[in-house]
């Protein structure tokens, strides 16, 4: 029984009211905003990442799935929209939004949660990037969250109510599920570290070696 996903309905809304927060913050930013590093995403600049976000419902659209999920399918979205301008790319995910959002009413959970927390992790590595934190509280966490939590108790039985006991807020519980704390911060927060390899092996996302400050 999946008990920590959140309703289809909520789904949705988490992702497109997230999509048009990330736009309007892309909007926002200076031109050379799109060459800054993203420190949890060392390989990508902010264009890049945003590129990966844009391409991910370009390719569910397209049904370009094969290897989905995997460092050559996204790699192959940066690719694609190598160059871009932050204005350009936001144009294009907007171009997307009417097609996808009918389509995201019909992916079955989980995946369809999988689908807010990949955008969701990237959305606070965006923001972190551009130093413009927010959206902590918002449904778009609750549902990754959700996402995280019905994966561990899948794998392992009381493992989501171990993590929900942790005493971390949602974001936090979220970062640290999903690679964006290293062990020191973990522990630095009174969560177990190898609970937290433990949650993070063989899925794409791996413990940073050295915190990154947020």
């Amino acid at each position: 029984m999946n008990v920590y996903l959140r309703p289809d309905d909520e789904v949705v809304a988490a992702y497109t009211s997230l999509r048009s927060r990330v736009v309007e913050l892309v909007l926002a930013q200076p031109a050379d905003a799109a060459d800054r590093p993203v420190p949890h995403c060392p390989a990508w600049s902010v264009g890049d990442l945003l590129a990966h976000m844009v391409g991910a419902p370009e390719d569910i659209l397209a049904g370009r799935l094969d290897g989905v999920a995997t460092d050559a399918w996204t790699q192959a979205q940066v690719d694609r929209h190598r160059g871009e301008s932050l204005g350009v790319l936001a144009d294009t995910w907007v171009s997307t939004a009417e097609e996808f959002d009918v389509v995201l009413t019909v992916i079955p959970a989980p995946v369809n949660s999988q689908i807010v927390l990949d955008a969701t992790t990237h959305e606070h590595d965006l923001r972190h990037a551009l130093g413009v934190p927010g959206a902590r509280d918002d449904l778009a966490v609750t549902v990754a969250l959700g996402w995280v939590l019905n994966t561990a108790e899948a794998a392992s039985p009381g493992l989501a109510a171990q993590l929900v006991s942790s005493g971390l807020d949602n974001f936090d519980l979220l970062r640290a599920c999903s690679g964006r704390r290293s062990r020191d911060q973990v522990a630095a927060l009174g969560f177990d570290p190898d609970l937290l390899a433990s949650l993070v092996d063989g899925s794409p996302v791996s413990v940073p070696s050295a915190a990154v400050d947020e």
